[in-house]
């Protein structure tokens, strides 16, 4: 017994090291983490397309992002909506829709649009006409949800192929 524990007695250091180092190296320090060397992918677009004016509009409606959302406005926008109790269509300008958005924006805690089919797309390669659905769930508060669905009627704009699509005309068409 004497040489057992003896025998113990020298190894049990280099035991102790040995489970210690696999320890330490299995570790990761969760103060100093690792460079992260993938490429990174941004979720908004350049506008070169339609659908990308789409994602770029729900980026800023999810992260109430009123930068991102002016860049999608042209200079001379127009929002157009049916006030149904006067029974008259109301239409504001690029700036009215920047101060109301961000109204939205900052009174709302959540918000989330999801856009839906395509009902119709037409124009040629600087305008554009195209109404789709879509769905806007606006959370205020846990127990103060809006949710509105309908049809957003967009003519998107450019000057030429190379430029980015912005908004001119927007006919929002919820109920």
């Amino acid at each position: 017994m004497h040489v057992m524990t003896k025998r113990l007695t020298k190894i049990l250091p280099f035991i102790i090291t040995g489970l210690c180092a696999l320890m330490v190296s299995s570790c990761d320090n969760i103060f100093s983490p690792k460079l992260d060397l993938s490429t990174p992918t941004s979720i908004l677009t350049d506008q070169k397309t339609i659908e990308g004016v789409y994602q770029n509009f729900k980026y800023a409606y999810t992260f109430k992002d009123s930068t991102v959302y002016g860049n999608l406005l042209a200079e001379d926008f127009v929002f157009t909506y049916r006030d149904y109790e006067s029974g008259f269509d109301v239409s504001w300008d690029r700036a009215t829709e920047m101060r109301t958005t961000y109204g939205l924006f900052t009174n709302a805690q959540k918000l989330e649009v999801v856009w839906n089919n395509i009902i119709f797309q037409g124009g040629d390669s600087l305008v554009q006409n195209v109404k789709r659905s879509f769905n806007l769930t606006i959370t205020f508060n846990p127990s103060d949800v809006v949710r509105l669905n309908g049809f957003a009627d967009m003519t998107f704009s450019r000057p030429s192929t190379e430029e980015v699509w912005k908004i001119l005309r927007w006919r929002d068409e919820s109920f």
